[in-house]
């Protein structure tokens, strides 16, 4: 544990003393629950992204205490993350990019008449993922970083193969539409300045390309832009004519079936956001890949599985506790969004690192019991939100699809003031309407975009550390041990498909 070692230099009842007076205090609450109500309301709103909610939110932390900021921030954090997971469910919208994974089972849910079912188990299932990542960065973060901290280009290139590789293994569908679908992902993120070199490649002289193809638009053109203009609903019942059910709790026959799944995707959400590089975009693709793949006779992955959907609300939840193990365990941001929440810290004049425990260890404590604090706060409002949230598909679909495409208008613009970005969501919008008819796997197409430049910049700099030889990998043993693991993943997964066709 953390302060173990500071057993025989502090009195430990001091610090508890002095961490529980941090965390009584009326205005510390009144911070962690409004970070958390503004984290679900910026999540929710598609193209505010969790690192976008914290940038514009982190200039009102600069009169207040550093114990208010640390609870603003951290709600603000959670709750984006969990937020995105409400218009993903009830549009087919995410609003953020680790929550496009929970359309596939959440979606049809919702079609189902069941809503309020798949709200309140997306609620429990971050619930017991933000208790798995919270548990880990309590207990084990310096041994968890030191493991992350030999993660270089190599392992770095093997965990983008290993997260595209299992989406492409359990796609639907033909196993070759899958790959194909995955190749035309890593071909578009090649849009944009060579990472290496600064050289413009395939944007035919677009300067809003140049930092590549947003994924923001691109994921509400797959999904929002491309629901809205379909023609018709993607099932023979009407939106308004859904069942809404509201509860405050799922069925307790589903967190029976489920909490071993938010269990293994809990741990493998936290070691993945653990990792510098990585993040919940990763995570939830990579442990549904993974729930999907360990399915058993019954479950219906695709259609409206609740393990589909336990699998993603836990990882992410995990993943973001597991983000804050590098930063305060060494000073290390584990993606985008802590990378500014390092730059907030040192604003109020405290460095991350394994320091702190040191020279501060009640504003250390006062942390961790934050992070636990904050992931309760979010369910909490999580809950709360059931009730209200679905009340919107007792409207007519027309209005619905109105309000999507406006959102989606809104959201694309947003990202960039660049109307650009607008006509990139449209242009996917007909993409993904084209992919859905041929019946092409969105999941393979959109992950390879997102890990795309990860894998190709990890892959180049291993190279470069070897002279230029590919065969990098064989000095990498963990590196080689992912990839093996990602190959036998798949091998598997072709097995398990040839069997169910004979």
């Amino acid at each position: 544990m953390w302060l173990c070692p500071l057993d025989s230099l502090i009195d430990m009842e001091t610090v508890a003393g002095e961490i529980f007076a941090n965390v009584s205090v009326l205005g510390y609450w009144v911070s962690l629950l409004a970070g958390a109500f503004c984290g679900i309301f910026f999540g929710a709103v598609p193209g505010v992204s969790a690192t976008m909610a914290i940038a514009l939110l982190v200039p009102f932390t600069f009169g207040m205490d550093i114990v208010g900021s640390i609870a603003l921030l951290l709600g603000i954090f959670f709750g984006a993350i969990y937020g995105g997971s409400i218009p993903a469910i009830l549009f087919k919208t995410p609003g953020t990019p680790a929550s496009a994974a929970v359309i596939f089972d959440g979606y049809p849910l919702m079609r189902a008449g069941q809503a309020g079912r798949a709200l309140s188990l997306a609620s429990v299932s971050m619930l017991a993922g933000a208790a798995i990542g919270s548990a880990l960065l309590v207990f084990l973060a310096p041994q968890i970083s030191q493991i992350a901290l030999k993660f270089g280009p190599a392992e770095l290139f093997a965990m983008a193969s290993f997260g595209i590789i299992t989406i492409v293994a359990v796609s639907d569908g033909p196993l070759l539409k899958g790959i194909l679908s995955a190749l035309a992902g890593l071909l578009l993120s090649c849009i944009g300045m060579d990472p290496m070199s600064g050289y413009p490649r395939y944007i035919f002289g677009t300067a809003g390309l140049m930092e590549g193809l947003p994924f923001i638009p691109v994921l509400i053109g797959l999904f929002a832009v491309s629901g809205a203009l379909a023609g018709k609903s993607d099932s023979g019942i009407e939106k308004n004519d859904v069942k809404v059910r509201f509860c405050e709790l799922p069925p307790l026959s589903d967190l029976k079936k489920t909490w071993k799944t938010m269990f293994k995707s809990g741990i493998l959400g936290a070691f993945i956001g653990a990792t510098p590089g990585a993040g919940c975009d990763i995570a939830a693709f990579v442990s549904y890949g993974m729930a999907k793949h360990s399915a058993m006779q019954g479950d219906k992955f695709g259609s409206g599985e609740v393990k589909g959907v336990a699998a993603v609300e836990s990882a992410k939840a995990a993943c973001t506790s597991g983000t804050l193990i590098p930063l305060l365990s060494l000073g290390i941001p584990g993606d985008s969004v802590t990378a500014i929440l390092v730059g907030a810290l040192v604003l109020h004049g405290v460095q991350p690192g394994p320091l702190l425990f040191e020279n501060n260890p009640a504003l250390a404590g006062t942390i961790l019991a934050t992070v636990v604090f904050a992931h309760f706060a979010v369910f909490a409002l999580a809950l709360a939100s059931v009730r209200w949230s679905t009340l919107i598909l007792k409207l007519d679909e027309k209005y619905i699809k109105a309000g999507v495409l406006l959102l989606s208008i809104v959201g694309s613009y947003a990202l960039r003031n660049n109307m650009g970005d607008v006509w990139i969501a449209f242009v996917f919008g007909i993409v993904g309407i084209a992919m859905q008819k041929a019946k092409f796997p969105v999941a393979p197409f959109l992950l390879a975009l997102i890990l795309g430049q990860m894998a190709e910049v990890n892959f180049r700099r291993a190279a470069m550390l070897e002279d230029g030889s590919p065969l990098f990998i064989l000095n990498s043993p963990i590196a080689l041990g992912i990839l093996v693991a990602a190959f036998v993943f798949f091998a598997a997964a072709s097995f398990k498909r040839l069997r169910k066709r004979m």
